[in-house]
């Protein structure tokens, strides 16, 4: 466990995770009136099992059909920060495909990862979808079991740098997002009351109409400036994890910064370089 020791969840059998039980998220409209489905961003904790034997030789040591990135497990977390680019929507290579709708989400928080804490989960992030030929940016928070909550009033971009900040307070928690290139900001306290078991910076395929949606091909972006408890997060390797769709990778972070607080995600199964310190 972290602090202190971790407790590591190895390389699991895709076939046997437990399916998405999330509930739906409400519609919002994009600038050119493109109207985003519902959708539910967070996705069940990757749970341990026997090594994939069609896993490529990695360093992550964990693996999920919805989630890429990097996780803590311990006990009483009560913060959580991280600053993250919006990754860029690109178009799917196939042309048969650019007809179909692709989603991600990414986004910080507490609760997510261990199996003993769903369905709590506290987070906030930013949505990137490719829906028939147009692109869909959101910011949103959401705390299990309700559904996403859009934050209109901080619109967000492909490029713009976003921190999510959580911090416990007495009783209730307080979450706030900030686009920092445009100086828009959203904060809002609300009830919560999870184990405080895990901490996680992730990139997810989130369900849509209760099914893990497509992975859209995001472009390489990083996440940095990670605190936990408001230290940074001294990320290692064997703290993350990829993501799969059936047997083929789509979702690879890379090793932590020199700092140990940042690392780049890749849409492939090549990871990526991490981010300069």
């Amino acid at each position: 466990m972290r602090p202190g020791t971790l407790m590591a969840v190895p390389i699991v059998a895709l076939a046997s995770m437990a399916a998405s039980t999330s509930g739906a998220a409400a519609p919002a409209a994009s600038a050119d009136a493109v109207q985003a489905p519902r959708i539910a961003i967070p996705e069940p904790t990757p749970t341990p099992g026997p090594e994939a034997s069609f896993a490529r030789t990695v360093h992550q040591t964990w693996a999920s059909r919805n989630w890429s990135g990097y996780a803590i497990t311990g006990s009483r977390y009560t913060s959580v920060s991280g600053t993250w680019t919006v990754p860029t929507v690109n178009t799917p290579p196939k042309k048969a495909q650019r007809r179909r709708d692709f989603f991600s989400g990414t986004w910080v928080g507490v609760d997510g990862f261990t199996p003993s804490s769903h369905p709590n989960l506290i987070q906030a992030g930013t949505e990137q979808d490719y829906l028939k030929g147009h692109t869909f940016y959101q910011a949103w928070w959401e705390i299990l079991p309700a559904a996403e909550t859009p934050i209109p009033s901080v619109p967000v971009h492909a490029g713009d740098s976003v921190t999510v900040t959580i911090t416990q307070g007495s009783p209730t928690w307080t979450l706030t997002l900030t686009d920092n290139t445009t100086h828009q900001s959203f904060t809002t306290t609300r009830s919560y009351s999870g184990p405080r078991t895990s901490v996680e910076w992730i990139q997810e395929a989130p369900s849509v109409n209760r099914r893990v949606a497509n992975l859209a091909y995001d472009s390489t972006f990083s996440f940095d400036h990670a605190l936990v408890n408001g230290s940074p997060a001294n990320l290692v390797t064997s703290e993350s994890g990829v993501m799969f769709k059936g047997r083929t990778q789509i979702s690879t972070p890379s090793a932590p910064d020199a700092d140990r607080d940042g690392f780049s995600v890749a849409h492939g199964a090549i990871a990526p370089s991490p981010p300069p310190s």
